[in-house]
């Protein structure tokens, strides 16, 4: 059997290029205590990793398309809506420019207060317990750590940023929410959710991290050391302004160059974790099959493997950010070494300087050496959050593959008649699905859509529905065509669809019965239950109609999901039904007995029925057989199956034999089509029975 992570035989040791610079001195082989659990044991070496990186995007920069990036995220940074929220944004600015002022005066007074306290042939020693208030209140507005810690200024500006920050997370995740939603069919079949969803969440995380760092941090840091060099190169003699001027421009290439070097490792082991999220969820949401087939192991070994590969990427990025640190601290030092020994050698050696002048180079140097320590730690985080929205840009990039016309109106129905004119479509352009398909369904009439699998039934059903448009031809409802005269909200609203597959919502019945009309009263939702024949087996759980159906309705059986979903439409009162074999999946009896009840649903309204039994569909009015795409036979049910070369003949024959009927057992005339609701042959063996709530 294969190994989990897809790698078959035992396992090669081998050595992985952790840098991927191709050099054994970049090697890692093992990265646990070798006296840990063999089980247990991370070992680096032997991780095989298969994560997909495409060549741009190990070189592509961070600030690629910067100006895009934000030109995307500009709508939600000001609280246009909110006046309030507006003037504690500008409160937020005026606070933190206080906050420059009290970092530059700081050693300023610690300088007077120290020369006060200094005899010198001129001045004797004094006690200005003014300046003492003056430099206590300063340090009170500044906090700890050079105006990077708590103070008063920073826990106000703190304070009044909330509601500004949950403004912006709100319209990020709703904005973002509404476009997936808006997004096609055939991009939501082809997502992971696990993966979308951790998207979704390092997103909106990212960019209020981003908001901060940027407008709090990286900004006023960036200020702070302005106004010290332009303080040291006329304060001071120009030598200092040179020193710190050296210094801050030596740490900020080098932050900056070795961070853009470090951005593939972060976009590395952005991918692994989007494997792990994806991995657990696909794993957790197919919990029965993994049951069914024993293959629990399999799946923890699988996980395990992402996890590993997660945690080698984890361990370069760590690994590098822990050296970027290192050198960081050198350069900051070095700088500090520099101007402290001219300092006190002017002390010393000349006039011009006092113990209070070193006082207050050491003082304001201390103060922005924690600001330019946390630079560095800033700039890697905005970087590291610019390359976490990465894939949240593509997200919201994705463009719809279906949108209303300009000059789309709402549809207003008449009566619900379909036409399908010459309809070509296809999902890619090496295969044709649907070939000149053409066909109507005059309003309150029923037409059935039978053939082989790949034939293009549930296709049609897509179509109509406006999962996908047309490649040639029109599809029309009561004289729009539902590509570019009517909107998409109003045809759906119209249209109500029973699937093969019915998902329900983690919630009670009531909220998925009430899901086809929202604001339906509890009256209207029993009802609706009674015409679907649920109301008296809803009644009977312990909580009745507030019971909760489980992850996609798993706790209910297949027959009352389906009586569930028939009972949503029926309550949204729809004017047109498709029915996409919406009882293949159920035993015969239980089939039987769903069929009452679609059959009561679709009396005199349009119905479009995919159908695999075709005893559910002899009373359609018209029946449609399609093959390659396009349709080969036409005709009532009692018509078709006297074509004895016929398709339709040829799989009604097949199904009488595989569930041993006769043909004399069936109706073939009208009349007894009419007398025999809902149609079906009283010959099918019941398979199974339905054992309801789980």
């Amino acid at each position: 059997m294969m190994r989990a992570g897809g790698e078959g035989g035992p396992r090669t040791r081998r050595n992985v290029d952790l840098f991927g610079a191709g050099n054994k001195k970049g090697q890692r082989e093992q990265a646990t205590d070798p006296n840990a659990p063999k089980k247990d044991r991370i070992e680096f070496d032997n991780i095989n990793i298969k994560l997909k990186f495409k060549e741009k995007e190990e070189v592509k920069s961070t600030w690629t398309g910067l100006f895009k990036k934000l030109k995307i995220l500009a709508p939600f940074l000001w609280p246009k809506n909110s006046a309030i929220l507006q003037a504690r944004v500008l409160v937020c600015f005026i606070l933190l420019g206080l906050g420059r002022a009290v970092n530059l005066y700081i050693p300023i007074y610690n300088k007077k207060i120290v020369d006060s306290l200094t005899e010198t042939p001129t001045s004797p020693i004094e006690f200005r317990w003014d300046w003492i208030l003056v430099y206590v209140g300063l340090k009170f507005l500044q906090g700890g750590g050079g105006g990077g810690g708590m103070g008063f200024l920073n826990n106000l500006r703190s304070f009044l940023w909330i509601n500004v920050q949950q403004y912006t997370t709100k319209e990020v995740q709703v904005q973002l929410f509404r476009h997936l939603h808006s997004l096609s069919l055939r991009w939501h079949l082809n997502r992971k959710t696990g993966e979308v969803l951790r998207i979704m969440d390092r997103g909106t995380e990212s960019i209020n991290s981003l908001l901060q760092l940027i407008l709090f941090s990286l900004v006023p840091t960036i200020i702070d050391l302005l106004i010290a060099i332009i303080y040291f190169f006329t304060v001071f003699d120009y030598k200092f302004g040179i020193i710190v001027s050296v210094t801050m421009i030596l740490y900020t290439i080098f932050t900056i160059s070795i961070n853009e070097w470090r951005s593939k490792f972060r976009r590395r082991m952005n991918l692994a974790d989007n494997e792990t999220r994806a991995r657990s969820v696909d794993s957790l949401l197919n919990f029965e099959t993994v049951k069914y087939y024993g293959a629990e192991e399999y799946e923890v070994d699988a996980y395990k493997t992402a996890i590993l590969k997660y945690q080698v990427e984890e361990w370069k990025t760590t690994i590098t950010m822990n050296m970027m640190s290192s050198a960081q601290n050198l350069i900051a030092n070095s700088g500090l070494l520099a101007g402290s020994l001219l300092c006190a050698y002017y002390v010393v050696n000349t006039n011009e300087y006092n113990v209070g002048d070193y006082v207050l180079f050491a003082t304001y140097i201390v103060q922005l050496y924690g600001p330019l320590n946390m630079f560095g730690m800033q700039y890697r985080q905005i970087q590291n959050n610019f390359v976490d929205m990465e894939n949240m840009f593509d997200l919201l990039r994705q463009e719809q593959e279906v949108v209303d016309a300009k000059d789309a109106q709402k549809l207003l129905p008449k009566g619900g008649g379909i036409e399908f004119n010459n309809v070509n479509f296809n999902y890619t352009p090496e295969k044709t699905i649907l070939k000149n398909v053409s066909f109507s369904v005059p309003p309150g009439k029923t037409v059935a859509l039978v053939g082989p699998s790949g034939s293009g039934k549930s296709t049609i059903i897509k179509l109509l529905f406006r999962f996908y448009d047309v490649d040639s031809g029109s599809i029309v409802i009561d004289g729009y065509n539902i590509k570019n005269q009517v909107t998409q909200e109003s045809l759906r609203a119209i249209i109500g669809v029973v699937p093969q597959d019915t998902v329900l919502f983690n919630q009670t019945i009531k909220y998925n019965i009430q899901y086809g009309r929202i604001t339906a009263e509890d009256a209207e939702i029993i009802e609706a239950a009674k015409g679907a024949d649920i109301h008296d087996r809803i009644v009977t759980f312990p909580q009745a109609y507030d019971t909760v159906v489980g992850e996609r309705g798993l706790r209910l059986s297949g027959g009352e999901k389906q009586r569930v979903a028939i009972a949503r439409t029926l309550l949204k009162a729809p004017t047109v039904i498709l029915l996409d074999e919406a009882t293949s999946a159920l035993d015969t009896h239980t089939e039987r007995n769903i069929q009452e009840s679609l059959n009561k649903m679709c009396v005199n309204r349009t119905s479009v029925v995919v159908a695999h039994r075709l005893s559910t569909i002899i009373g359609a009015d018209e029946i449609l057989v399609l093959k390659d795409g396009e349709i080969v036979e036409r005709g009532r049910h009692a018509d078709l199956v006297l074509k004895q070369d016929g398709i339709y003949a040829g799989m009604w024959k097949q199904q009488l034999e595989s569930n041993k009927l006769t043909i004399e057992e069936i109706p073939l005339d009208d009349s007894a089509i009419q007398k025999a609701p809902p149609n079906q042959p009283k010959e099918f063996d019941v398979a199974r029975n339905d054992d309801g709530l789980k």
